[in-house]
Formats: C-alpha cells, structure tokens, sequence
C-alpha cells in the first residue's frame, strides 16, 4: 500500500497536461524543438507558475533557464534539479517535460511550507537536450559545466540555416526583462526525474527506478562524396555513386559493429541524398551514426571501427568522418541512490536500480557534483513518440520520491553545519 505524496498529484498532473499543449500534434503527441516559438511559449507559462510560488527567474548565455527558491545561505551552492522542455519533431508529453514539473511541484511544496531551505533550490530546463532541431544535444548542460564551448554551440545550425545563435538571441529578446547568471556555478546536488524510456519498470512492475548510470554514447557525421551523372547515360563501371557507396559502408557497420555483443546500440540515421533526383546519380550522401555501450572499452573499440569501416568501403567515392559526441559511462552517486531507495521504500513504491540506456543531462552534471537520476515507468517503453504515456500516479511517486531526497539532502547539509559550528 503505497502512502499518500508529499506534493499536490493533481496540480502536478495539470500543469504537465496545460505544457503538452504548447507544440501540441494531431496524433496526441509534442512538437516544441528547441529554441523555437513553442520552447518560448512553454518558458513563459513555467515562469508564471513560478512567479506564483514566489520562484525567481533568470537564465545564462547558453539558453538554460533556472527558477530559484531562496534558501536560508544564498552564497551556499544550490541544490540543482530539473530536466529539459524541449522535443522531438514527433515526441511525447512527458520525455524532459516531467521531470521539469516535478522539480518545480518540489520547489512550489517547499515554498509553500513556509521552512527556508538551507540553501537555494533551483529547477533548472537545460537548452536542447533532444539535439532534435540543433545537434549535438544537450548543449545547455554541456555549456554549464564547460564541456562545450558557447562560441561553438552558438555557430551550430539546423535543416534551415538557423543558427543556434540566431535563435538564442531570440530566445532572449522574447524576455528583456529576465536576469542573466554567469555560465556554470557550483552546486550542491543534481537530481533529475525522467520516464525511463525503456520497458524494464513496467516489465518488473516498479514505480521507481533507481538509477546507476548512463550508457556510453559516441556519434558520428558521415559525408560520402561522389560524382553527379545522368542515370541514362553513365556506364555503371564509370559512375561514382555516393548512394552505393554509402550502401556498402551501411551493410558493413550493421554486420560488424551491429552484431559485437547483445548490448551494443547502433543506428544509421537522418540520411540526406543529393540532389535527390529520379534520373541523378547521387554526388552526395550525409547520414548520421549514433552508438552506445554500458563498457566503455567496448565503447571505444567500436567506435575506432567505425572511420576504418568506412573508408574500406567508401571507393570510388571519398568519405569524411566527423566524430561528434564522445560520452562514456558514467555513475551516479552512490549516497544519492542510497536515499532514492530508501524515498521509495518509506512511500511504499516497489523500486529497482537501473541502468539509463538512453543519455540525459545529468551525465554532464555528474562530473561537477553528486547526482542522481530517478526513473518513472512508460507504457510499452515508448519514447520520442507521440503516443508517449506516463500514468498519473507514477508522475506523483516520482515528484514524492524526489522531495523526500531533497529534504534529507538538505537535512545531512544542515547537521554537518551545525556539527562543524560546535
């Protein structure tokens, strides 16, 4: 019998179904990229609700926006917890988007109990952590702990042209008003809820995923160049085919970096043809390479195979490899699983310590400070899909597990102080 949660389950519930509607699609699903009309909407209706509880606004240059609760040591460094409110082109209301509203239901409950924290408590939404509109992802969070450069975040640009900059500098005239922090400050602690994006929870019957870490992921951007020719008249031994050749380098990777072990992840995706023509030879194919691995050193050999692969298989044509992300597996902390837990036992939510398979910005945070990642069920394991589903109660478990671990984070910081000042 699980107790009741220590937030309001149904303010929570609603405000998560009010943001689904901002980037609304016909098939139920999300359609709000980053940095876009719809990201800008969803900023302004999360600040509201902030402003209400008494939170204070601001963001910094790389687009991340934070609401701040005052805490009792404002030059302390911050609890830290949130996720992201950007989407896929055809995503769900709940991947990113829950774990914003549960921090923030945090945060309101706090406030609303009238006891300071000990030190400030700040939902943070980091900017473009789908990497849906703008790739890589997660440049918000990359940018905040130094891991990317804004200079280079900023020249980034999407289908259209657009820069990542462009859209900044429009994300931020849309609120002049708005206070900007320095890029990246210490922090205490990073919780982050997220759906697990996975059928594990649901297959065990779990509400709560206590989670160990994140998988390693690398991508990669793939250029194949060959050369336009008329279909009718190029003889076949004469042609560089850039589709052909990207052909022989897909079958090449799927049969040897495809099948290395059952935990390997790899996927070909967003492929580009040039010029697309019915009776064109193609000059030109891009396409993207997305692998994961839970061991690094698996990681790492498959990846070396990667260019190899593709240079092998790429003649006549020429080819160009350009590695993107390289995040290996990380670890969360342990104290901060411990008391996740504890949170799930004590509320009665049956739990299981896993592994993330999917990244998410707490990878990024994990390297500047204790972090932890708390995991709800979807149903089917669906994500990035429009039919994307997360149960009431499950939201509000996971919002009640992370206030109890925010109030004993704060509990233990609170007795060091005063046993430091005997």
């Amino acid at each position: 019998m699980t107790s009741q949660p220590l937030i309001n389950a149904d303010r929570l519930w609603t405000r998560l179904m009010a943001l689904a509607e901002i980037g609304a699609t016909p098939a139920g699903g999300v359609n709000r990229q980053a940095l876009s009309d719809g990201e800008i909407a969803a900023w302004r209706r999360v600040i509201g609700w902030a402003l209400e509880a008494g939170l204070t606004p601001s963001t910094d240059a790389a687009g991340n926006l934070f609401l701040a609760l005052a805490g009792q040591d404002r030059a302390a460094p911050p609890f830290l917890l949130g996720s992201h409110l950007d989407s896929q082109p055809t995503g769900g209301k709940f991947d990113g988007a829950a774990g914003v509203m549960a921090a923030l239901e945090a945060a309101v409950t706090l406030a609303e109990q009238g006891d300071k924290p000990a030190r400030d408590v700040i939902v943070v939404a980091w900017m473009n952590e789908e990497g849906s509109r703008f790739a890589p992802g997660m440049m918000g969070s990359e940018a905040f702990t130094g891991e990317r450069d804004v200079a280079a975040i900023r020249a980034a640009r999407d289908a259209d042209g657009v820069s990542v900059g462009e859209a900044l500098d429009r994300l931020h005239q849309a609120f002049p008003d708005l206070p900007h922090r320095p890029l990246g400050f210490a922090v205490e602690s990073y919780l982050e809820l997220h759906i697990e994006q996975g059928p594990l929870l649901e297959a065990a019957a779990c509400t709560i995923g206590v989670v160990t870490g994140i998988q390693g992921k690398k991508t990669f951007q793939v250029i194949v160049e060959g050369a336009e020719g008329h279909a009718g008249t190029l003889a076949q031994q004469e042609r560089r085919d850039a589709l052909a050749a990207f052909a022989r380098i897909a079958t090449a990777l799927h049969a040897e970096i495809g099948t290395i072990d059952t935990d390997i992840k790899f996927t070909i995706g967003r492929l580009a043809v040039m010029p697309n023509a019915p009776s064109v030879v193609p000059s030109r194919v891009s396409f993207s390479i997305d692998l994961r691995h839970p061991e690094n050193a698996a990681l790492t050999a498959a990846g070396a195979r990667i260019t190899a692969l593709c240079r092998e298989y790429a003649p006549p044509c020429t080819v160009t490899v350009t590695p993107l992300v390289d995040a290996p597996s990380n670890a969360f902390d342990p104290q901060l699983q411990a008391s996740i837990a504890q949170a799930s036992r004590d509320q009665g939510h049956p739990a299981m310590a896993i592994l993330s398979a999917a990244g998410h910005d707490a990878r990024h945070l994990a390297k500047i400070c204790p972090a932890a990642m708390i995991f709800i069920p979807c149903r089917d394991g669906a994500s990035h899909v429009e039919h994307e589903w997360a149960e009431p109660a499950d939201v509000a478990a996971g919002a009640s597990v992370l206030v109890q671990v925010l109030r004993e984070v704060e509990l233990a910081r609170r007795s060091a102080r005063h046993e430091a000042g005997r």
